[in-house]
């Protein structure tokens, strides 16, 4: 007895028949056609139990039946599949209720395991997504890394779930934050963005969470913090690895109860956001250092978001690259093109500053030289000329025994800095990155002495009134444990 019935749609013959057999051999019925119109036919009277479509087919693209066969069929799974891999080929067919998208090639153990859980599920559960209809694409990427990211977010669209993005500086966290936001159920509320590492620690909760008049020095009238900005849209935490303790514990009350107070207010006010959060630091890590509360990581990673640099993904760069001078020339530079060896040599080059440092290099290029087309010797000058390329270059990126400390703190110093090529980091640098090496060293002295703030101080070479102070300040957590 088969285990379903499905229907299978694609202009391809060779794809048609790889399907056939697979799905046959895992227990199956199978029907097949070449056409969007057999394949409405067959679904208008009732036949198959699941569909696989191709996108582009000859008489009709899918995405315009797939409304169709929602409409008579609301609890029909439907997968599609396309070789048009972008960012809105996924939304597209999540906001005209495809059960899965699934971008050409595939894999096929992937896709027998996707039938088998479409054709489990309990009824009832069909989606309702609201059509979208903006071509802006704001993430740009045909990698395997990527297409895994654009599903994601696909399923994501119709949910309010806490979202933590994690990935390299420059790599697009605040792009996929907007997309969540631009493209899901929220889209109608305002989209608000605060980035930790750029607002004073001692501002950073009524920077949040806004303050009453007279709540301290300066606070001449109640002001609105970015919660109370951001009600009934979406708020984006950037950095949130740099936020201090105290706020930490507020935030974390706002995700258990839904609720704050101002600063200085005694009144709870209810809140109705979603939180996207974002980190370019192993969190677990400052978890461990004391910098970072295990609950609120727990809270704010309940979907995982992983975006890779883009030495991960170079197949992307042409794509890049090209949307990148597609969107200058909108702004009125001169069209510009690269020829194959140029893109050959932005694929060897590492990126440390990942897509960021790719579209200022393409400005760059745009605004300096007068030919329309980009040269590999011109490519080779301009990332020699970087000043990442004299501390970061090729294997030299790569960590070796033989490096010092010193070494480390200019090659991370020579990342970040690439990725503000055009502007300047937010002020405060100085006090960040001491706090940022003092915290793990205290915190590495404190753990090699079990706790014991004297013999700390002595490994360290302090005082150990000046040590207090610092584990007091970096809001370390000292435990004392015996050996």
């Amino acid at each position: 007895m088969p285990n379903g019935h499905i229907l299978v749609a694609d202009d391809d013959a060779a794809i048609r028949t790889v399907l056939n057999q697979a799905l046959s051999r895992a227990g199956y019925e199978v029907r097949s056609t070449s056409n969007a119109a057999t394949l409405w036919r067959w679904v208008a009277q009732g036949e198959g139990d699941l569909v696989i479509t191709d996108v582009v087919m000859p008489d009709e693209n899918a995405f315009d039946l797939l409304p169709r066969m929602k409409r008579v069929r609301p609890e029909l799974p439907i997968i599609v599949m396309s070789a048009q891999n972008t960012f809105m080929t996924a939304i597209r067919a999540s906001e005209r209720g495809a059960y899965e998208y699934l971008p050409k090639p595939f894999d096929l153990k992937e896709l027998i395991a996707i039938v088998g859980r479409a054709l489990s599920r309990p009824r009832g559960q069909a989606q309702a997504n609201g059509a979208h209809e903006n071509e802006d694409i704001p993430l740009v990427g045909r990698s395997p890394a990527m297409q895994e990211i654009y599903r994601a977010l696909a399923r994501l669209m119709p949910t309010d779930l806490t979202v933590m993005i994690s990935g390299e500086s420059g790599t697009g966290k605040e792009l996929v934050a907007r997309a969540l936001h631009d493209y899901g159920r929220r889209r109608s509320g305002p989209f608000v963005a605060v980035n930790m590492a750029a607002i004073p620690r001692e501002l950073i909760e009524s920077e949040l969470f806004g303050h009453e008049k007279g709540a301290f020095t300066g606070a001449m009238a109640r002001s609105a913090g970015r919660f109370e900005q951001a009600e009934g849209g979406t708020l984006f935490l950037d950095e949130i690895g740099d936020m201090p303790m105290e706020a930490q514990t507020r935030l974390l009350r706002v995700l258990q109860q839904g609720e704050y107070t101002t600063v200085g207010g005694r009144v709870p006010i209810k809140t109705n956001v979603r939180i996207v959060a974002a980190t370019n630091k192993d969190l677990r890590i400052s978890i461990q250092q004391g910098f970072f509360r295990e609950d609120l990581f727990f809270r704010l990673n309940v979907v995982p978001l992983r975006l890779p640099p883009l030495r991960e993904r170079v197949e992307d760069i042409p794509d890049l690259a090209r949307h990148f001078f597609a969107l200058i020339e909108k702004e009125g530079l001169p069209r510009k093109q690269l020829d194959a060896d140029a893109m050959e040599r932005l694929k060897r080059y590492r990126w440390p500053g990942n897509v960021r440092e790719l579209e200022n290099l393409v400005r760059r290029l745009a605004a300096l030289y007068p030919q329309e087309t980009i040269t590999g010797p011109i490519i080779e000058a301009e990332l020699d000329t970087t000043p990442i390329a004299s501390a970061v270059s090729g294997s030299k990126a790569e960590r070796t025994d033989s490096d010092t400390l010193s070494s480390a703190v200019e090659r991370h110093l020579a990342e970040y800095f690439a990725g503000y090529r055009d502007t300047l980091p937010p002020p405060g640098l100085y006090h960040r990155v001491l706090r940022e090496i003092e915290g793990p060293l205290i915190g590495a002295a404190l753990a090699a002495t079990r706790g014991n703030q004297i013999r700390a101080a002595e490994l360290l070479g302090v005082n150990r009134n000046t040590l207090r102070k610092k584990v007091r300040d970096l809001e370390l957590q000292v435990i004392r444990t015996s050996r």
